[in-house]
């Protein structure tokens, strides 16, 4: 995970004047986390994940839907444009290669790959 944080910061894809293609979520820094997801929001996130896929790097969009539009949660009476936060969310969530195995050299790869693709 601090590979990652390092390596994107370092790529300039997470700060700087101007356009920010990639954002990291905000963690609490008193907080320990195990992760087993290292998820990004991304502009051109489905753009994005082609890119990756078109060179072998796995990535996952686990929540391509937010709740409230869910059908199990129809009853709410929630439509598009309710909750634009969670819907933008929604549309922007990437989550990259993660695992005990995950050298540093791959984390390179995934970032340099990102940093590719926003160039």
């Amino acid at each position: 995970m601090r590979t990652y944080d390092r390596l994107f910061a370092e790529a300039g894809l997470i700060s700087g004047p101007g356009y920010i293609p990639v954002r990291l979520l905000e963690r609490s820094p008193q907080a320990t986390h195990v992760f087993h997801q290292y998820v990004i929001r991304a502009q051109r996130r489905d753009d994005l994940r082609q890119f990756l896929a078109d060179r072998k790097i796995g990535s996952e969009i686990y929540y391509p839907l937010p709740l409230h539009l869910q059908p199990v949660f129809s009853y709410l009476g929630l439509k598009a444009g309710d909750l634009p936060v969670a819907e933008q969310a929604a549309q922007e969530v990437l989550a990259l290669p993660m695992f005990p195995e995950l050298t540093e050299a791959e984390i390179r790869l995934v970032v340099a790959t990102v940093a590719d693709f926003f160039s």
